[in-house]
């Protein structure tokens, strides 16, 4: 039985940078060993509605087609990840908005915003830039995958009208 558009679907994944970094798991174990395990998350299959929008796009088409147990390694640019940065994500605000509130600004730190969560790109002067990108945007991404699940969508109807 083969994915299709609008299949329910459970998997597992390896999310890497192409230099082998891993950034996001759904095992337990390599999120372990590669320094990136959340004590409050828990691991397990992915499952997403396929060709709906739930996952980025590159990821949502490469599982078109795919059965249980099949594993594949999926190589995604960012145009079909989280995009390229846009500079008019990038907003200077003053440093005394940080100071006032008793926070120390320090690049590289997350902060929340009203506007959501954006990274300290710059501290300079009595500026500080807040980046609003996604974290992996600009990034190509290279995915294995390996399908656990599958669940048929809902049967089309046969083009006859019900009352």
């Amino acid at each position: 039985m083969k994915i299709e558009a609008g299949d329910f679907v459970a998997f597992h994944y390896v999310g890497r940078f192409e230099n082998g970094e891993v950034f996001d798991t759904s095992y337990e174990d390599i999120a372990k060993e590669n320094g990136i395990f959340v004590e409050e998350r828990e691991y397990g299959p992915l499952g997403v509605n396929v060709g709906v929008g739930e996952i980025i796009p590159g990821l949502d088409e490469a599982l078109i087609g795919m059965e249980i147990g099949e594993k594949k390694t999926v190589v995604v640019p960012p145009e079909k990840a989280y995009g390229m940065p846009n500079p008019e994500l990038i907003i200077d605000v003053p440093i005394s908005e940080f100071t006032q509130a008793g926070l120390e600004p320090v690049e590289g730190m997350y902060v929340m915003t009203d506007s959501g969560i954006a990274k300290i790109a710059r501290i300079e002067g009595e500026s500080v830039s807040l980046d609003f990108n996604h974290p992996l945007a600009g990034k190509t991404l290279v995915f294995e995958v390996e399908i656990v699940d599958i669940q048929k969508g809902e049967e089309k109807d046969s083009g006859e009208a019900e009352a």
